[in-house]
């Protein structure tokens, strides 16, 4: 994998060597800016959020607007506008003092002018990062906003004068530079970079080794190692797509050389690569965002997330060797497997800077992005070093060139995410769309706790088939939350709840981009594969409700023996219904033992 990712990440920046090296530096100088700015942050003490929200914006637009454009009108207006957008931060940035005085209410026309033009900015910037979805949702927000006082019923709201729905849209900390937009730049922006430096050099081939070590002999080899590289890389990359490209590169043409089915080899790579966005540390920027909204220490969100995580991945393994039972799923031949050297030497180079970070978090208890800084700094040093033990100044300069740059395309990504969500999150709060939606929800599912799940669900897997998942968890959770909370969940159940249903879109018809990703590299029917990664996916779809159904699950932290229970039990239960789904040919036998293992899983807790 560590070629693949190399590979991967490395191609954006092929694209620019090919053009004049004033560009290239610049760029390059760019990332670094970038990337020294938020590092900076963390040990440069109090800065105001008027100051470091949106210099993360300005930092993060060209990236997406101009570097990612194509040559000609796209790049062109993405320069206005990256100009436009630059410009309208660096302003904010600057007076902040003035602004924070005027209490998120502008004064004059000039100052609406700008904050019609930054809104404009984030918008047209998340719809060139990631579609017309989320930027669409909004839009008709803010038409809500400025619009709801002529609907209605009980829908309506009571108008907010122009001056002071921008303000606090754009000059205060009530829209744009709000506390999820504070989690992308103090926090996940940190873990980005981390991952970058990681994957630039060989870590991502020592997640690769160690895998293939583990399980390239056994029964379905080839897929086996595809569930572990898959989780080791995701746990860093956090993004399906990622996930997909890199560990895939690797996974898919050893598992059709060795003759499993198409339509299994993708789903087995998307279904594993979807795993990324629920294995801690990174969960796909969710994680932090979650200790933000809930309250709860990062290391205890790590503690309640990391046995639903497994329990997935162990549901895809069990998928695996249920369709062993009906394919030849040969393992990898013995002389393609690793030596224990190559294991042992590539090891070091993902386990030094992990060992930093978990060192840094749990022995001596530095905050999280203090730690990550420090497994920075290692995963930096380890940049120069190989596994052929040479120093090549050359290819260092590269990985560092590909690790800043890489960074600094992933940190802006997520910050058009996380920008243009803000702008829904804040037209929810000033004009209360958010609690007259709880009520709906309530009052739909007659005040039952279960019902309510299932709307929620609902709602999360509509909504995450055309937003991000991170996206889709932050504006599913501000409506749902209060009402899930309310029927008697603790709200770390209620957000993970909402995290796991957001994320189905990545293996679930129509919008499923894993799904796509995989099918397109084995140019395999996407919609068989899809129908095959659901069934080897099927975790995705029980464990959020097994962890309501058995909170013990998320409460290792806490107390670990009931958490280790649980999971056995939901383990028993995930592995029958794979295994009914899967590999029984006989229908009644296949209902039986879906029907045994969701009695497990759900059993003792109706009984209770």
């Amino acid at each position: 994998m560590g070629q693949g990712a190399e590979l991967s990440a490395a191609g954006p920046i092929m694209t620019r060597q090919s053009g004049h090296v004033s560009e290239r530096v610049f760029w390059f100088v760019l990332a670094a800016l970038l990337v020294s700015f938020h590092l900076g942050l963390i040990f440069s003490g109090l800065v105001s959020n008027l100051v470091s929200r949106p210099l993360h914006m300005a930092l993060a637009l060209p990236w997406i607007l101009v570097f990612a454009a194509k040559p000609g009108v796209s790049r062109l207006s993405g320069l206005v506008l990256a100009i436009t957008g630059v410009s309208a931060c660096g302003w904010i940035a600057l007076q902040h003092n003035a602004l924070s005085d005027q209490y998120g209410f502008l004064e004059g026309n000039g100052q609406i002018a700008v904050a019609a033009l930054l809104l404009l900015v984030v918008l047209e910037a998340a719809r060139r990062a990631i579609g017309w979805p989320l930027p669409l949702v909004a839009t008709l927000a803010l038409l809500y906003g400025l619009l709801g006082q002529y609907i209605p019923g009980e829908f309506g709201h009571s108008g907010t004068p122009l001056a002071s729905f921008l303000g606090t849209l754009t000059i205060a900390e009530g829209g744009l530079w709000g506390s999820i937009t504070g989690v992308s730049v103090s926090v996940v922006a940190i873990f980005v970079i981390f991952g970058a430096v990681l994957n630039a050099g060989e870590a991502g081939q020592g997640f690769m080794n160690i895998a293939t070590a583990a399980a390239g002999r056994l029964t379905g080899g080839a897929a086996k190692v595809s569930v572990i590289s898959s989780a080791l890389f995701g746990s860093i990359s956090g993004s399906a797509s990622a996930n997909v490209a890199s560990t895939g590169a690797i996974t898919l043409p050893a598992m059709t050389r060795l003759g499993y089915p198409k339509r299994l080899a993708a789903a087995v790579e998307a279904v594993a690569s979807s795993g990324g966005q629920i294995m801690p540390p990174l969960m796909g920027a969710g994680a932090f965002v979650m200790v933000e909204l809930t309250g709860v220490s990062y290391p205890a969100i790590m503690a309640a997330a990391v046995l639903p995580a497994l329990l997935y991945f162990f549901a895809v393994w069990m998928g695996i060797n249920a369709y062993a039972k009906r394919h030849d799923l040969r393992s990898i031949p013995k002389d393609e497997t690793p030596a224990i050297r190559d294991v042992l030497v590539t090891v070091g180079f993902f386990l030094v800077p992990f060992s930093v970070l978990i060192w840094g978090m749990f022995i001596v208890e530095y905050t999280p992005q203090y730690a990550a800084c420090m497994a920075i700094v290692a995963g930096a040093v380890m940049l120069v070093f190989s596994s052929d033990f040479a120093f090549d100044l050359k290819r260092t300069g590269a990985r560092i060139e590909n690790a800043v740059i890489t960074a600094a395309r992933q940190v802006s990504m997520i910050a058009a995410i996380i920008l243009c969500a803000s702008i829904i999150i804040g037209v929810l709060s000033i004009t209360g769309l958010g609690i007259k939606i709880t009520s709906l929800i309530l009052s739909g599912s007659g005040g039952l706790l279960w019902p309510s799940l299932l709307l929620t669900a609902l709602a999360c897997l509509i909504l995450g088939m055309e937003v991000p998942t991170t996206a889709a968890y932050v504006i599913c959770i501000s409506v749902a939350g209060p009402a899930l909370t309310q029927l008697g969940l603790q709200p770390l159940q209620a957000h993970l709840f909402v995290f796991w249903f957001a994320l189905l879109s990545t293996i679930t018809p129509p919008v499923c981009g894993a799904v796509f990703i995989a099918a397109g590299m084995v140019s395999e029917n996407w919609l068989k594969v899809a129908v095959t990664a659901m069934a080897l996916g099927v975790g995705l779809y029980i464990i959020p409700l097994a962890m309501i159904a058995n909170p013990s699950i998320i409460a290792l932290g806490k107390d670990p023996l009931p958490a280790l229970i649980a999971l056995c039990q939901i383990s028993v239960g995930l592995g029958l219904i794979s295994h009914g789904l899967i590999a029984s040919r006989n229908a009644g036998m296949k209902a039986l033992l879906v029907l045994l293992g969701s009695g497990v899983v759900f059993g003792p807790a109706l009984i209770l």
